[in-house]
């Protein structure tokens, strides 16, 4: 690719690489992932710099995965001898293409999309687009074959200009970001073997996931300087069962889990409020019972949970809110149940049965010490779950360690029993109150401003990248004591744990996040625009890089 390359603008050279990127299908938990990043090694040992310097490109496998998935890294050195290293990095995976309906076939065609949406009337901003020419179509386009294409045009540009470079940059390109981040969480470890074997001190690491308007009419870019962290808070329902002429006399986990839901979902006021951030609120993904087949008895058990992001606040906090949230809600529940039987009670002129409505809310931690005080030993249990169950996906395979759990008890009272499930994002931002962190976001600000005069473009900084990104694994700023409050509460952690907090901490690489720019990620009318991806941006990084890496700064 680089014979093609070399003759063409610094526009053309993005547009040229986005367009064969996005024609390479890479949809998480597919072959096209390892696909992807075989082809761009190779197109990679094609520049002249790499040509010469032929290790510094490599692959890391990904250990037992099927799929053959790998990081790529490759490594350009500055002519002045120098330890300081910025982190170019991007994921490799997309999203399915199932929303293109009809449209599957040219969902990786930027061309044909094109020429179909600008015959599309059903939405006027969309066909606009495509009709202004300078949209890019395609699964991939935005989020983000055209940010690995942004990375890739810089190393080219660096590699051909070391007496520019004072420093180091290390292009990173992982694989699957859109589910359990598995690619950066095993970088991990070559950048720690980096930082000890090559004495690197890691500056900052620049990802530019996709950036996007906030609002109508919106034209900000946005600068983001750290990353929104992720929780997935689960609740295993179980209830009382019943035939369903005894309707009254149950527990219906699923009651429990709606009004669960109804009190979580979405609510506002569960959000983080920082001045300034885009803070959403927790959403629920998954909520069903676990009946297999169609009878007349009620649900035994059921199956929840949410997409909780944190900003500033700790797994702790929000296991102690939803906690309280839970038995709010099954204090609901308690007294609506007995309220109706009473009511039924009074219609039939039955008497009474001696029946209980209460509904424990425990945690998994607390829930563990609660049988292990009753001599019910644990582990073996949840590790043969573990065992019985391997390929299962993981959120079900929690929930199956947590049922095993729940039936070692004798009691078989009605519970909610809260935990968590992978993936866990950590948060990070830059700290005004950490001296690396301030020069750090002074030299950004300073870079955006004169950006903002030579292209006109409206720029706005903020803390936290408002959706789920690989720069999440980069730093990390909960305590020990958080930490081990987290994972005590994800089922036999010892054995789907793989988030490397220790080394995190260690490397604690600043998060910058200057993103592409367009609309729609994850939906079929995914989109970048041209003018500011391939013309601003890059420059905007390269700034950036010369900038951090000629500072004084204290690194890690």
């Amino acid at each position: 690719m680089y014979n093609e390359l070399k003759e063409q603008t610094l526009a053309e050279q993005l547009e040229t690489i986005t367009r064969k990127l996005v024609s390479l299908p890479s949809i998480n938990g597919t072959e096209g992932e390892a696909n992807l990043a075989e082809f761009i090694k190779q197109t990679l040992l094609t520049f002249p710099y790499f040509k010469q310097h032929p290790l510094n490109v490599w692959e890391q496998k990904i250990p037992e995965d099927q799929l053959g998935r790998k990081n790529i890294f490759a490594l350009v050195r500055g002519k002045t001898a120098s330890r300081k290293t910025i982190i170019f990095h991007s994921h490799l995976d997309t999203v399915g293409i199932e929303d293109f309906g009809s449209m599957k076939k040219d969902a990786f065609n930027p061309d044909a999309l094109q020429e179909f949406f600008a015959n599309y009337e059903y939405d006027q901003e969309v066909q606009q687009d495509a009709l202004s020419g300078e949209w890019l179509f395609g699964r991939g386009a935005v989020d983000m074959q055209s940010g690995i294409a942004v990375h890739i045009s810089n190393i080219l540009y660096f590699s051909e200009h070391l007496d520019e470079l004072p420093g180091n940059i290390l292009l990173m390109l992982n694989p699957d970001e859109e589910s359990q981040h598995v690619g950066v969480q095993m970088a991990i470890s070559e950048l720690k073997r980096l930082k000890v074997q090559e004495k690197f001190e890691f500056v900052a690491a620049i990802n530019n996931d996709f950036i996007t308007p906030l609002f109508e009419q919106d034209t900000t870019r946005y600068i983001y300087t750290g990353a929104a962290g992720k929780l997935l808070p689960c609740f295993y329902i179980y209830g009382r069962e019943v035939h369903v002429g005894d309707t009254l006399t149950g527990i219906d986990p699923n009651y429990i889990a709606s009004e669960i839901t109804r009190r979580i979902h979405n609510n506002l006021d569960l959000a983080e409020n920082i001045e300034g951030e885009l803070c959403l609120p927790p959403t629920c993904l998954y909520q069903r019972d676990t009946k297999e087949i169609y009878n007349v008895q009620t649900a035994t058990s059921s199956y929840l949970y949410f997409n909780y992001f944190i900003y500033e606040r700790t797994a702790k906090e929000i296991m102690n809110s939803l906690k309280e949230i839970t038995s709010q809600a099954c204090s609901e529940v308690k007294h609506s149940s007995y309220t109706r039987y009473q009511k039924f009670l009074k219609q039939t002129g039955y008497p009474p049965k001696p029946i209980l409505w209460d509904i424990e809310v425990i945690t998994l931690a607390e829930f563990i010490e609660e049988l292990e005080s009753k001599g019910i030993e644990t582990l073996s249990h949840t590790k043969r779950v573990i065992q019985e169950n391997q390929g299962m996906e993981l959120r079900m395979l929690c929930f199956k360690v947590v049922e095993a759990l729940q039936q070692l008890d004798p009691d078989k009272k009605p519970r909610v029993i809260l935990f968590f499930a992978p993936p866990y994002l950590p948060h990070n931002f830059l700290r005004t109150d950490n001296a690396r962190d301030r020069i750090l976001l002074q030299s950004i600000e300073q870079i955006v401003e004169e950006m903002g005069r030579e292209t006109e473009e409206t720029f706005a900084i903020k803390k936290f990248f408002p959706y789920l990104a690989d720069g999440s694994f980069l730093s990390l700023h909960e305590t020990d004591e958080e930490i081990l409050s987290l994972i005590r509460n994800i089922p036999e952690w010892q054995s789907i744990g793989m988030t490397p907090f220790k080394d995190i901490r260690e490397l604690n690489i600043a998060s910058i996040n200057m993103g592409v720019y367009g609309k729609d990620g994850h939906k079929w009318t995914e989109r970048v625009f041209k003018p500011y991806t391939f013309q601003v941006l890059p420059q905007l990084i390269r700034k950036t890089t010369i900038q951090l890496l000629s500072n004084q700064l204290v690194t890690n």
